[in-house]
C-alpha cells in the first residue's frame, strides 16, 4: 500500500487534554494502527509538528514519543513543508489569533472548543475559513462516546415515541488544592483567564442536544461559585472569579424540555461522571460514557408514593441494557479520522467552525441569562 504523509501542526499539546486525548489517543494511536486506511491501496500517515510555549516541555514531549518535528515558533511550524493541518488545544484566550494565522497561511484547521471567546469572533473565524476554502472542524467528541452512540440508536429507531424531556448530570468534586492537589488547572476558576463552567460545558451541551435530540431554541441559566478560594499549582491561594457550577434549562424544538446540571463541586452518586436521561411517551433511557439502559412503556413499573413504608421496588433492576453490537473506539480518535478523511478525500463532514460557533452562542447567552435572571431565545446562526 502507498503511504501519504500529512503534517499536522499541533499547538497546545503539552496540556492535559491536548496531550492525552489528541496526541496520544488519537494521532499516535492512528500511527500505531499503521495509519488511516483511505481505501484504494492508500494509507494516510499523520506526522505531528508539535508547538508549545515552553521549550523544555515541548522538546521533552517530542523525545518521549519519538517525534522529529517540534518548535516554539508557530510561524515556523506553519511554514513547515509537511504542514497541511493546524490543530489548536491552547487556552481559549489565544486560540482565535492562532486560528486566524493558520487560515491566512492556507492551512486546514481543527480546534478544541470553545472556538473563540465571543460569538462575533467565532462567526468571523467560520467566515474566514469558508472564504479561504480550507477544511475546518471543531471538536465535538461526546457525540462519539459509546453511551451516547447507543442512545442515538434508540432515538433514530423511534424507541421513545414523542420525546418529552432530557435530564443531564455532569460533574465531580475538584479538590481545592490545599490538602489535596486539584485535578484541573487553576485557570479554569478565573474568569479573566477564560475559565468557568458555562464557557467550558455549554458548548458541549449545545452539540449534544442539537445532534442527539433536537435543536436548542431557548436557554435559562443560573451559575454559582461554590468554592470562592482555591490553591494554584504553585501553592498560592487565589480568589475564584469564574462559575464552578451551572444549572441550565433549555427548550428544544418540538416543545422538549432539557435540564442539565454541571458542577465541579458535587460528589458523585451515579454510575458515571456524566449521565443523560431521555423520557418519551413509549419509553425512557439513561446513558453515560459507555453504558446505556432503557425501559419500555410495557415494562414500566407502577410506583406508589408512601413515605410511611420503606421502598421495596428494585427500580434499577427493572431496566435493560442496550447491547454494544459494535466495537467502540476512542471518541476523539474517531472524529480525527473523519476530519482527516474530509481533508484528503473531500468526504462529508458536519462539525465545522459554524457548528463550533453555535456552542459559543449558547455559552454567551447562558452567561447573560445568569447575569440578568431571564430566559433568552437562541436565534439561528449563519455566516454573512
Amino acid at each position: 500500500m502507498s503511504r501519504r504523509v500529512i503534517g499536522i501542526v499541533m499547538n497546545g499539546v503539552t496540556g492535559r487534554m491536548g496531550h492525552r486525548q489528541h496526541l496520544v489517543r488519537s494521532i499516535l494511536a492512528i500511527r500505531e494502527q499503521g495509519g488511516l486506511d483511505l481505501g484504494d491501496g492508500e494509507v494516510l500517515w499523520p506526522e505531528p509538528i508539535l508547538v508549545g510555549r515552553d521549550e523544555h516541555k515541548v522538546e521533552q514531549l517530542a523525545e518521549e514519543h519519538g517525534l522529529e518535528h517540534w518548535t516554539t515558533d508557530l510561524d515556523q511550524a506553519l511554514a513547515h513543508p509537511l504542514a497541511e493541518i493546524y490543530f489548536d488545544a491552547q487556552l481559549t484566550q489565544v486560540r482565535e489569533q492562532a486560528l486566524r494565522k493558520a487560515i491566512e497561511a492556507g492551512k486546514h484547521v481543527y480546534t478544541e472548543k470553545p472556538t473563540a471567546e465571543s460569538l462575533d469572533a467565532a462567526l468571523e473565524l467560520a467566515r474566514l475559513a469558508r472564504e479561504a476554502g480550507v477544511c475546518n472542524g471543531a471538536v465535538q467528541d461526546k457525540l462519539f462516546l459509546p453511551g451516547l452512540l447507543k442512545l442515538k440508536r434508540l432515538v433514530d429507531g423511534g424507541f421513545f415515541g414523542r420525546i418529552l424531556s432530557v435530564r443531564g448530570e455532569f460533574g465531580y468534586w475538584v479538590f481545592e488544592g490545599d490538602w489535596q492537589t486539584a485535578q484541573r488547572p487553576s485557570w479554569n476558576y478565573r474568569a479573566e483567564d477564560g475559565g468557568g463552567m458555562i464557557l467550558d460545558m455549554f458548548p458541549h451541551w449545545r452539540y449534544v442536544l442539537d445532534n442527539l435530540v433536537a435543536p436548542v431554541r431557548s436557554v435559562y441559566a443560573h451559575t454559582a461559585t461554590h468554592i470562592p478560594e482555591r490553591v494554584d499549582e504553585r501553592g498560592d491561594t487565589y480568589r475564584a472569579t469564574a462559575d464552578d457550577a451551572a444549572y441550565g434549562i433549555f427548550e428544544l424544538e418540538g416543545g422538549i424540555t432539557a435540564q442539565i446540571n454541571s458542577s465541579w463541586a458535587v460528589r458523585v452518586d451515579r454510575d458515571e461522571l456524566v449521565e443523560f436521561q431521555i423520557d418519551g411517551t413509549e419509553g425512557s433511557a439513561v446513558a453515560g460514557l459507555r453504558d446505556c439502559r432503557f425501559q419500555h412503556r410495557a415494562a414500566t413499573p407502577k410506583p406508589i408514593w408512601n413515605p410511611d413504608l420503606p421502598v421495596t421496588e428494585p427500580f434499577r433492576d427493572q431496566w435493560q441494557r442496550v447491547p454494544d453490537n459494535a466495537e467502540f473506539d476512542n471518541g476523539f480518535k474517531l472524529q480525527w479520522e473523519l476530519f482527516l478523511r474530509h481533508v484528503v478525500t473531500g468526504s462529508a463532514y458536519h462539525w465545522d467552525l459554524l457548528e463550533g460557533a453555535k456552542g459559543v452562542q449558547l455559552a454567551e447567552l447562558g452567561l447573560r441569562s445568569a447575569r440578568e435572571g431571564r430566559r433568552f431565545e437562541v436565534p439561528a446562526l449563519e455566516i454573512r
